[in-house]
């Protein structure tokens, strides 16, 4: 990525790491007697707080795919589809190792709460799922992102049928990637349709980003869109409803909050991408580069994996404005400093395993 590095991914990133640390531990330790909806601050938190998610699968999705492309376009992705498979699992299982009290297990108290599927596995099975479709379609660049945003606008519009999905008939590993009933905190469906919509940015990026004019035009693109469905796609769902009567769109109309959210993802974009060149010094691309080492200890600290004891199990449901602020800021500089000083980073732990995989392969050859 270096001919054309792409430095407000890092910066776009930061941001969603950052706003995803200040949201859960303000909701997970703030008393609820402060959640006031006709509170302005209030309600300006939790519609930011609502970007979150949103914007770290579609900035996953693009900054992957826009990886994979380029490895492509060199004639060698083979390395980059290992790599991203093997990342995509890595994921899998730190996501579920989160959820594991050790003290519990040791004592034998095994209960399912750690088949709970949450943001890594998606993003994990996401990944996966990316590298599939990029097998299938490399060879014709205009149909993958086709098909990419095809299967974005799928998923948000076929939201409604899944919504309150209940799965007794296939393992629990397996149903809760697909239903909330027992207690998965993301779903598989609608949140890859942000991934699908990142990667298909990134074919943008990947067949244009070289050209002169690219950078305004796509920031302007991004706010026009980004408006366009912020304010405009419940309207637009509306009129295909009335134009072709699938009762669909006019459900999903009716709750249109990931539209929404992808068109406030596309004015961060925006924002970042404008300014990216006052950004390539800053500690935030540092921050942004290390998001899988702050998502886990931030995890250890406020929730207490491995042991059950966080800040949670301490201060639960408790904290005023004041102290729930002033905490925020210190969880946020804790836990940004031990993923600088004190964790082993995204890559020294992916490096780690590649080289414990390749001696376990290595030895069953020699056996054989």
């Amino acid at each position: 990525m270096q001919a054309n590095r792409l430095y407000f991914i890092d910066a776009v990133r930061a941001f969603a790491i950052l706003m995803m640390l200040q949201g859960h531990f303000i909701d997970t330790l703030i008393d609820p007697v402060f959640r006031n909806p006709d509170n302005a601050i209030y309600n300006l938190w939790t519609y930011f707080r609502g970007i979150t998610a949103p914007t770290f699968f579609t900035i996953s999705g693009l900054v992957f795919t826009y990886l994979l492309l380029k490895s492509h376009a060199k004639g060698n992705d083979q390395p980059r589809i290992k790599k991203g498979l093997f990342r995509g699992l890595l994921l899998l299982g730190i996501g579920y190792s989160l959820r594991i009290n050790i003290f519990d297990w040791f004592c034998g108290y095994f209960d399912t709460y750690f088949l709970v599927i949450d943001v890594l596995q998606c993003i994990g099975l996401s990944l996966i799922i990316l590298v599939c479709l990029h097998i299938l379609f490399k060879h014709f660049n205009y149909l993958f992102s086709f098909i990419l945003f095809g299967v974005g606008c799928l998923c948000f519009i076929s939201e409604p049928l899944y919504r309150n999905l209940e799965i007794s008939n296939l393992p629990l590993m397996v149903a809760n990637y697909m239903t909330k009933i027992n207690g998965s905190v993301f779903t598989i469906l609608p949140w890859f349709g942000y991934s699908a919509f990142g990667a298909f940015i990134s074919t943008i990026f990947f067949r244009h980003v070289h050209k002169k004019r690219f950078k305004p035009l796509i920031i302007i693109t991004f706010i026009i869109a980004g408006y366009f469905f912020i304010y405009h796609s419940s309207w637009f769902l509306t009129w295909l409803f009335y134009a072709t009567d699938i009762e669909l769109l006019k459900l999903s109309a009716d709750y249109n909050y990931l539209f929404t959210r992808f068109g406030n993802v596309l004015i961060v974009f925006a924002i970042f991408y404008a300014f990216e060149r006052f950004l390539k010094q800053l500690i935030i691309l540092k921050i942004g580069e290390k998001t899988l080492s702050i998502y886990v200890i931030h995890f250890v600290i406020l929730y207490g994996s491995y042991t059950g004891y966080g800040l949670k199990r301490f201060f639960d449901k408790s904290l005023n404005p004041t102290e729930a602020i002033i905490g925020t800021i210190v969880f946020m500089i804790i836990v940004c400093f031990a993923s600088f000083y004190y964790a082993k980073t995204n890559t020294y732990i992916y490096n780690l395993l590649r080289k414990m995989i390749d001696t376990i392969k290595t030895k069953k050859q020699d056996l054989q």
